[in-house]
């Protein structure tokens, strides 16, 4: 088996509950859900990151921006390049996020903690 977990789900070899698929990506449910209807936008080609290729990145995008036209609902579409910046599977991945107001999911940042952050430097 494949040391990466979304390269296994995406040739059939780990099972995951797959909302969409088209040839060059796969939509599944992740683990651990932070609202309902989140779904990880997956390429099927191995890239660590949205910086690896810009091509394989542009089509992953466009089915997430496919999804989201879909679902019609305000959305997060979120991608991580690096630990650093809270990527926790090293494979390019999206998060397709409906959100709703006072769903009461932070951002890992708000606007005012970036203005103090700022005037503190």
């Amino acid at each position: 088996m494949d040391p990466c977990p979304f390269c296994n789900i995406a040739t059939g070899r780990a099972p995951a509950i797959i909302r969409a698929q088209w040839p060059d990506t796969i939509a599944i449910v992740p683990l651990r859900p932070v609202t309902p209807g989140h779904w990880l936008i997956i390429p099927r080609t191995h890239v660590t990151d949205a910086t690896t290729s810009p091509d394989v990145t542009a089509q992953t995008m466009y089915r997430a921006a496919q999804l989201a036209a879909d679902i019609e609902d305000p959305c997060n579409l979120i991608t991580s390049v690096g630990p650093e910046a809270t990527q926790s599977v090293l494979h390019l991945h999206i998060h397709l996020v409906p959100r709703e107001y006072g769903d009461g999911l932070p951002l890992p940042w708000t606007p005012q903690q970036a203005a103090a952050e700022l005037a503190g430097h």
